[in-house]
């Protein structure tokens, strides 16, 4: 990966919070570091998912100019997205940032099908849940629900999927438990995961 797209540099929730300082539209951390926010259980991450909703990646780019570059990663292409107003293919689901052409990754920022009211799982619309109750905050930064997070991972299980449910799933509250467990019946009917929840 790092021979055809190039390297990344290790970033972690502090600094997506210091990136996004002054951003207007919500913004949240996923993947990994949100299951080690909840956990406490570090493990290491390729990356860091800020995340957004899709309607604000105008927002999000004229934040960011002069600043970090903005590139449209859709199904392994790639082009720089070049000015506010470039439309996003609806395909995309990750914008990519670095500093400048020679310079490495940074951000994997997420572009989540939400709105400033509601959040709708990628995989299955019938999922749904009001924007606020996906999110919780630590030490003054948003993070995706734990639960809500392995609901997107439930998907590839690669190992350290497999690693963030087997050190979250215990801790999910009775709520959480339930509803991933009604979520992964409906979108991924069978999943080994259900009968451990």
């Amino acid at each position: 990966m790092v021979r055809l797209w190039g390297p990344w540099v290790p970033r972690t929730p502090s600094d997506v919070a210091e990136l996004l300082d002054g951003f207007g539209p919500t913004w949240w951390v996923s993947g990994g570091w949100a299951i080690e926010a909840f956990t406490g259980v570090a493990r290491s991450h390729s990356d860091v998912d800020p995340s957004i909703c899709r309607s604000d990646v105008a927002p999000l780019y004229r934040h960011l100019v002069g600043r970090q570059d903005v590139w449209i990663a859709d199904s392994g292409t790639f082009r720089a997205l070049l000015d506010a107003d470039d439309p996003v293919p609806q395909t995309c689901e990750n914008l990519w940032l670095r500093a400048g052409g020679a310079q490495p990754w940074e951000y994997d920022v997420i572009l989540m099908d939400a709105t400033s009211e509601s959040w709708t799982f990628k995989r299955d619309p019938r999922i749904t849940l009001p924007l606020a109750a996906i999110l919780w905050i630590k030490d003054g930064i948003r993070f995706l629900r734990p639960e809500v997070q392995l609901l997107h991972k439930a998907h590839g299980l690669r190992p350290q999927d497999q690693f963030d449910f087997d050190v979250a799933a215990g801790l999910l509250d009775s709520q959480s438990s339930s509803w991933l467990r009604w979520a992964l019946s409906l979108a991924h009917p069978g999943h080994p995961w259900i009968l451990k929840l």
